[in-house]
């Protein structure tokens, strides 16, 4: 049957409409996705210490970030090929999977069963990662950064909520047989299937497709779909990055500010046990990570608002100030809880600072077309840098002590510094090269 060339196009989408259904569904998820991810982890490493005994207590903790970090690859390969609605429900089954086998492993005893589910956990981590981009696919060049950290912000309410629920978790879940600490990772893994289905339902027309269609009509492509099917491969990633200068800063604000964050973090309770008796040290370091966790989160939508009213570049060196400040009050607090506190929250609000500003111009200065890939490449760096630098940190405050932990935590921001300050030439969006 001949084509009839005369038919009329079909009518352009909505795109604002699709987008605001877009982002109230991914705020919904990642209340349900942070509450899931937190009150595995609050009790992970207990769990791990109970099983496996203390000394690889942590090692359990670090193989649910190293998880999320690698899981990124197959993800986003989804994401490239069939669009954000699959690729994010996949990592959310495979984090309840996960959930279901720290389950079983606690049931049974068997500590490598546990590593493998803690490695499949980091699937909800996943998915909560990628959502935040997920949110730029179709936003208006001008509310990028504040549509991006909408959704960054939305994992603070499930994130603060969910320490709470751990409790209730384990008593309910003792009497149906459950071994103790196991409860949470089993109500992790019922949040986890209940965003995979809501995002199955409803996540509806998919917007990572639409922008391509969108993109493809307007250059004038026939086939969008298999556009969006090339080069959905880590190595083809790297080399859209290494060819745009505001991609490599991206992914760079991203990582470093990652980096410094977890090194600092991670520590911070050491720090305060070499002061605090050990029946004072526990009420204050979850005075001290409450406000740093604050400051990654509570602010984001204002940071966002300063990501599109000023620039991406500016704040993104406007937060690497604040992670050399942070270091400095952070390192030189002495034994004064505080000056840390201070510095822990500095340290809080440039990570958010480099995550929205940074997510926001990677993502806009890369082709649609490849943009999961990249995405992708962003988050492994990110996980793997925090998961060597939660490894490492230890090492260095045993061998020379915090504030050179804190020193070595700012001597790796100085080349970002560098980096931001050199000029970034800005080439279109979906310029292919």
């Amino acid at each position: 049957m001949a084509t009839d060339v005369t038919a009329p196009a079909p009518p352009r989408p909505d795109v604002a409409a699709i987008q605001r259904r877009t982002v109230r569904l991914l705020f919904l998820t990642q209340i349900i996705g942070g509450i899931g991810v937190t009150i595995g982890i609050s009790v992970g490493a207990l769990l791990a210490a109970r099983i496996a005994g203390t000394a690889v207590a942590g090692l359990a903790q670090s193989a649910g970030v190293v998880g999320g970090a690698l899981l990124a690859i197959p993800v986003t390969r989804i994401m490239a090929g069939y669009g954000r609605r699959p690729g994010l429900v996949t990592a959310y089954v495979v984090g309840a999977a996960g959930g279901v086998l720290v389950v079983l492993a606690a049931a049974i005893r068997q500590p490598p069963l546990l590593f493998v589910g803690m490695l499949l956990f980091g699937g909800g981590t996943a998915a909560n990662l990628q959502a935040r981009y997920t949110a730029v696919d179709l936003a208006e060049p001008a509310r990028r950064g504040r549509q991006l950290s909408l959704v960054v912000w939305a994992t603070t309410i499930g994130a603060v909520a969910a320490p709470n629920f751990a409790t209730l978790a384990d008593l309910t879940t003792r009497g149906w047989g459950l071994p103790p600490l196991a409860g949470p990772f089993a109500f992790s893994a019922v949040a986890f299937a209940l965003a995979a289905a809501v995002l199955l339902g409803w996540l509806r027309p998919d917007p990572l497709l639409t922008a391509r269609r969108l993109a493809a009509a307007d250059a004038g492509a026939a086939d969008p779909a298999t556009t969006g099917r090339q080069g959905g491969g880590m190595l083809a990633a790297w080399r859209v990055v290494r060819a745009r200068p505001a991609a490599r800063l991206g992914i760079a604000a991203v990582a470093g500010g990652h980096l410094a964050m977890v090194a600092v973090m991670s520590m911070t309770p050491v720090r305060l046990g070499e002061y605090h008796s050990d029946a004072a040290v526990l009420g204050v370091v979850g005075v001290v990570l409450s406000l740093h966790i604050a400051g990654m989160y509570a602010l984001s939508p204002v940071v966002g608002w300063l990501t599109d009213r000023l620039g991406r570049r500016p704040v993104i060196l406007g937060a690497l100030g604040l992670l050399l400040a942070a270091c400095a009050v952070a390192g030189g607090s002495g034994h004064h809880t505080s000056g840390l506190t201070v510095g822990l929250v500095l340290l809080g609000l440039g990570w958010s600072g480099t995550m929205v500003a940074g997510s926001t111009l990677l993502s806009e200065s890369v082709p649609t077309a490849v943009r999961p890939g990249v995405q992708g490449l962003s988050d492994l760096t990110m996980g793997l840098a925090g998961a060597g630098a939660a490894a490492l940190s230890g090492f260095v405050v045993e061998a020379a002590g915090y504030p050179t932990l804190t020193l070595l935590a700012a001597i790796a921001i100085v080349p970002l510094v560098a980096l931001a300050l050199r000029p970034v030439p800005r080439r279109a969006p979906d310029e292919e090269d």
